[in-house]
């Protein structure tokens, strides 16, 4: 990132020579992604661990992808129960819509059941609002409970909804808008190993049968037995 302000600030005529850092290199495998996600059954030991109000936000990262402040700031009226989906409101007026499985839709309808729609869906036991950072101490002690270490980060729960995603053989399309990536390059750099399957599936199905195998007119060679 440093590299292309620098770049930039060389072909805008604000510095006279790019020289100092032409030949700068990136460590090997720097660019490398390095996906950490939780299975089915780490998921569910995690959220058996949390608390009660921080269950339900552990609940709604790993069933939608979204970021901890997405959801910190999700109110009821961002549920539309009829269309089953989630509408996250993003900078200058912009609007992404999460789809949720019936799952997810399930969990929202009765966290959103006889609330208003100004409400927030997720509040702290003691009413308030979640904040920044407020994520990191219900997260430590739940991993330490759950038995799971290196201890999970927020990131982490959004990590397992894409990776879950891809290795079920979803395009890299549809995860890169139901994370909100602004293309499918990030998308691709951090979940199109983990599907496999889905690349072989789609080239098996895909190529044609050219026929190029003839059968052998070679007799075998058979040792003879002497009695």
């Amino acid at each position: 990132m440093l590299k292309a302000a620098l770049n930039r600030a060389f072909h805008t005529d604000r510095v006279s020579s790019d020289s100092a850092w032409r030949k700068v290199k990136p460590f090997k495998k720097v660019d490398e992604a390095v996906v950490r996600y939780l299975s089915a059954a780490e998921a569910r030991r995690l959220v058996r661990a949390c608390p009660e109000d921080f269950r339900k936000l552990v609940q709604a990262a790993l069933l939608t992808g979204c970021r901890y402040s997405e959801l910190a700031r999700l109110k009821c009226g961002n549920f539309n129960s009829d269309s089953g989906t989630l509408a996250i409101r993003l900078s200058k007026g912009k609007v992404r819509h999460v789809v949720l499985t019936d799952e997810a839709k399930a969990a929202f309808e009765g966290w959103t059941a006889k609330r208003s729609a100004a409400n927030l869906v997720f509040l702290r036991d003691d009413g308030n609002a979640w904040g920044a950072s407020h994520q990191k101490r219900p997260l430590d002690e739940a991993s330490a409970q759950a038995q799971i270490r290196p201890a999970v980060n927020f990131h982490i729960l959004r990590h397992s909804h894409g990776s879950h995603l891809a290795m079920n053989g979803v395009p890299m399309g549809v995860i890169a808008a139901q994370l909100g990536h602004a293309d499918t390059r990030m998308t691709e750099k951090h979940y199109a190993h983990l599907a496999p399957s889905c690349i072989a599936q789609t080239i098996r199905a895909n190529f044609p049968i050219l026929n190029l195998h003839e059968k052998s007119q070679i007799v075998p060679f058979r040792r003879r037995v002497s009695t």
